[in-house]
């Protein structure tokens, strides 16, 4: 999503790349020196100011409006970029092209009214050097676009629009496996801020249209209770992303978590998201007892076809009355 977000480069490579290209401007020779030479430096004076422009309206156009954004990313982003201070740097290049655009016009205008080359040339400088200023003094608001730029690039690349199925558990209950068996293509690690782990982001393409499968190692996989602030934050934000929640039981206790413990994570995550969930027991190759959830083996494939029609009469119920509300 924010991959088309260019680089940012420095006020100090922004004005060699502005010297550069004016330098390299040619107009047809004149019999008139002096019209030739003011010619000369209303272009260079142009040139010089597109580049400037462009280089900053490209980063205007592109960098997001939080505000904008779908609630998952916006949460997101609201813990890890100063929102305030991503708004004046955005409002700081908006301000230094209206300040160039100005100058240019200003300084071409006064070299069509000298009388000597060496008045041309030095307008033509005075231009540089303003320019110059302006860009020094936004040098700050760069560097921290750049910042951000980063941060951006380390969002989990997801479509907020897609339903989405997110998968949760205990550590070792199966969910990376699920997530294999229910992507039509190989399912993919995207980074989620505040674990090491990514996030595995699989597609499952059915009559009804594509659905994203994520499996959130590190997120819900263990007590809200021992998490700090931010981290809760985090997680919560996929409330924004998913329809259905698919919570894995591991009955047969493999996975090292005792029933109860999964059973109270399942509660705490009944309180804390407002998202339809629908409870798996697992590893029923391993062991099958009464219950009144759905028994699969993610790895043997048992039972998976039930889940996914289950999965899509939930996601369509659930997207259905989204669209009403």
């Amino acid at each position: 999503m924010f991959r088309n977000i260019p680089t940012v480069l420095t006020a100090e490579e922004i004005i060699d790349k502005m010297f550069r290209r004016s330098k390299r401007v040619e107009i047809p020779l004149s019999r008139n020196r002096l019209r030739f030479h003011k010619n000369l430096s209303i272009a260079k004076i142009y040139t010089a100011r597109d580049v400037a422009v462009s280089t900053l309206k490209k980063y205007v156009d592109t960098f997001p409006y939080i505000n904008k954004l779908h609630p998952f990313y916006r949460t997101l982003l609201d813990l890890l970029v100063d929102k305030n201070e991503y708004k004046k740097s955005l409002a700081s290049l908006v301000w230094a092209m209206d300040k160039i655009n100005s100058f240019a016009d200003k300084y071409a205008h006064k070299i069509k009214g000298v009388g000597k080359i060496d008045d041309a040339v030095k307008f033509r400088k005075e231009f540089y050097g303003r320019t110059s200023s302006i860009l020094k003094q936004i040098a700050p608001k760069l560097n921290y676009l750049a910042h951000v730029r980063e941060i951006m690039k380390k969002l989990p690349d997801i479509d907020p629009e897609l339903p989405t199925v997110v998968i949760a558990g205990y550590p070792n209950v199966g969910k990376s496996e699920l997530v294999s068996k229910l992507s039509t293509a190989k399912p993919e690690i995207a980074a989620y801020p505040f674990t090491t782990k990514g996030i595995i982001v699989g597609h499952m393409e059915t009559e009804y249209g594509r659905v994203q499968i994520i499996d959130t190692p590190g997120l819900l996989d263990r007590p809200l209770e021992k998490r700090n602030k931010i981290e809760k934050q985090a997680i919560l934000a996929l409330k924004y992303l998913a329809n259905l929640i698919v919570f894995l039981l591991d009955p047969s206790e493999t996975c090292g978590y005792k029933l109860e413990e999964q059973e109270n994570l399942l509660d705490e995550i009944k309180l804390s998201f407002n998202v339809p969930i629908l409870v798996v027991e697992n590893k029923a190759d391993l062991l099958r007892r009464e219950s009144g959830f759905i028994k699969i083996s993610a790895k043997t494939g048992e039972g998976v076809d039930m889940l996914v029609d289950l999965i899509m009469e939930r996601v369509n119920t659930h997207s259905q009355v989204q669209r009403r509300l």
